[in-house]
């Protein structure tokens, strides 16, 4: 949010953060609260990131709906690879050896 400066008639000048949408609106004084117009004379403060800070950011909020997958990479997969111990039949079925009987397979 950018930080606006108001000019108050008894108490001088003060700083509020307000949404760019109530730019044009009058703020209360922090000290007496009545209603102070905006200097009109400055330009709003907008907080600016280097480019490293910016960058990780935009990772992170990347990251949170979408992250990233390792074929998307090219990444590997590392670790031993686990062989599968069912047996594939002739007619389509699979099996199971050494497993509960009461089991079904897909």
């Amino acid at each position: 949010m950018p930080v606006y400066q108001y000019t108050c008639a008894t108490c001088g000048s003060f700083e509020e953060t307000a949404p760019i949408s109530r730019f044009a609106e009058p703020c209360e004084c922090p000290a007496c609260g009545a209603l102070s117009e905006r200097n009109l004379l400055s330009v709003p403060q907008l907080s600016t990131l280097n480019s490293q800070a910016r960058a990780g950011h935009m990772i992170n909020e990347r990251a949170s709906d979408n992250p990233k997958r390792a074929s998307q990479t090219g990444m590997r997969p590392t670790g031993p690879k686990i062989k599968s111990r069912a047996r594939n039949h002739a007619d389509g079925s699979k099996s199971m050896p050494g497993a509960r009987p009461w089991m079904l397979s897909h």
